[in-house]
């Protein structure tokens, strides 16, 4: 099968990788001139048959929206485009609606593997009509991993599904990843803890807390034992926030997502204003001893708090 791929980073060079490892036939466009096939838009289409398939790897925001409509522009009735960025889902029935006036189908994909996709597969939730989901099936089938079309692939709903689930996904992401954290710092704050690194890889084989991600934590304890190649900064792509806006929306209790989501937030404070106000707060009431800034007398100690 032919597909146009737009967007040639780490996530959509690899997936261009596997799919012509398949047998399919990708013309990839990035801004970069470096490794595409085609200098532009236009050329890409034309060189695409029809009815043409065109994935959007891009960054959410702006960057697949002017994509977008661009297709619109370039495209004709019967071909299909694919969004497998990570668009948040309320954008996905704009770009629907906006190709649809010429024609042109649309399916939104949420898209999970990261780096390790281009070997292990990707894991694949998808929204839109049965009709085009099923033309791509050739595609989908050659990017998901190994095994049950059922494990690693789901047509999850109409147009904004696959983003939808997507988005979930990652906000769950946030929990796990943050549960690994926290009892990793733990392990290595307990004094009776030699090989905190060995307890890890233990947990790997046999235990109800094994999973991909331990693995991967594993993996860079074996690179760096310490961790102090990397600063304790985290970012957060957008995803996170939006399903905590989702629980509230939809009033579902989202405690251990909402609190890893903070949690990055707080990675990012060197001196967090609110705590200063706490310490402020127990020095005030209880004469708590307190950390002072440079060049202030120290605080005095007390019992409550």
């Amino acid at each position: 099968m032919e597909l146009g791929l737009i967007g040639l980073g780490r996530m959509g060079g690899n997936m261009r990788d596997r799919l012509r490892a398949s047998g399919h036939t990708v013309f990839g466009y990035a801004l970069d001139p470096e490794g595409r096939d085609v200098d532009s838009l236009a050329e890409m289409v034309d060189r695409l048959s029809a009815p043409r398939a065109v994935w959007v790897m891009v960054p959410s925001g702006d960057p697949t929206r002017d994509t977008i409509a661009q297709l619109a522009e370039l495209l004709s009735a019967g071909d299909v485009v694919v969004e497998g960025g990570n668009s948040r889902y309320t954008d996905d029935a704009e770009h629907a609606r906006l190709l649809a006036e010429n024609g042109i189908g649309y399916v939104d994909c949420g898209v999970s593997g990261g780096v390790w996709g281009k070997e292990n597969g990707y894991g694949l939730m998808v929204g839109g009509d049965a009709e085009h989901v099923e033309r791509l099936l050739p595609i989908f089938d050659a990017l998901r991993p190994e095994g049950p079309r059922s494990e690693g692939f789901v047509h999850a709903g109409g147009v904004g599904a696959g983003h939808y689930a997507k988005m979930v996904h990652n906000g769950i992401e946030y929990g796990l990843m943050q549960a690994y954290a926290e009892g990793y710092e733990l392990l290595e704050a307990a004094e009776v803890v030699d090989d905190v690194p060995g307890v890890l890889k233990a947990w790997s084989r046999g235990t109800v807390v094994r999973s991909w991600l331990l693995d991967l934590l594993v993996s860079a304890l074996e690179d760096d034992p310490d961790l102090q190649k990397l600063v304790g900064y985290v970012e957060d792509s957008g995803e996170g926030r939006w399903t905590v806006q989702e629980a509230i929306d939809h009033a579902v209790p989202a405690p251990v997502m909402t609190a890893a989501l903070f949690a990055r937030f707080a990675s990012r404070q060197e001196d967090s204003p609110a705590m200063r106000a706490v310490a402020a707060l127990r020095q005030e009431f209880g004469g708590h001893a307190t950390r002072q800034a440079p060049g202030e007398a120290p605080g005095a100690t007390g019992q409550d708090g």
